[in-house]
Parts: C-alpha cells; sequence; structure tokens
C-alpha cells in the first residue's frame, strides 16, 4: 500500500511545484514525475519510522473518529501536546492513523 499523506507537507508541495516545472519545460515525462512521487512516498514513511526518536503525549477531547480503509482518523477539540516539561494546547487536532505493520512494500 502506497500512502500519500506526506505530498501535502510543505516539502510534498515543493516537490509537486518542481516536478510540474520540469513537465511543463519538456525535461521530464508525466510518467517518471509519478515515479519520483512514488518513491518519495515510501521515504518518507520508512524515515519517519525509523529515525524518529521523540515521543509526544497528547490528551483532549474525542469529537470525531472513523475507521475506513485501515486508516483511522481522529478528530479532537481542546488538545494539549507534551513533550518532556513542554506544553502546547491547541484548538483542534485532526488525527490519521495508518497501520504500517501491515502496510505492503511495493
Amino acid at each position: 500500500m502506497n500512502y500519500q499523506l506526506y505530498r501535502t507537507t510543505t516539502l510534498g508541495n515543493c516537490l509537486n511545484e518542481s516536478l510540474d516545472e520540469l513537465i511543463q519545460s519538456q525535461h521530464i515525462t508525466p510518467q517518471l514525475a509519478l515515479t519520483v512521487l512514488q518513491k518519495f512516498d515510501r521515504a518518507i514513511n520508512i524515515s519517519l519510522g525509523n529515525k524518529t526518536k521523540s515521543k509526544v503525549s497528547f490528551k483532549g477531547h474525542l469529537n470525531t473518529y472513523r475507521f475506513c480503509d485501515n486508516v483511522w482518523t481522529f478528530v479532537l477539540d481542546d488538545v494539549e501536546f507534551r513533550e518532556g516539561s513542554d506544553s502546547v494546547k491547541v484548538d483542534k487536532v485532526k488525527i490519521v492513523a495508518v497501520d504500517g505493520k501491515n502496510a505492503q512494500t511495493e
């Protein structure tokens, strides 16, 4: 399974814009751009799974939740995130959780 969650991040958006420019100037084909995006998806998911060591805890009020196609989506209100002695409070958070253990690599 190919998770494309990080394509909407700043890094993913910059990559998309760069690939679009390269396609428009005919330096690469759309097929090559798609291959690059697929490799980005795979690399970012592997990197975040293997290289992050931070632990953050949070608590808030569960507004809604759903489970579809092995993906959990939670919307929380009045959330407080804690990392060590640091904390941040936000009004609303959407969490998308994908079971990476059952993911198939391409």
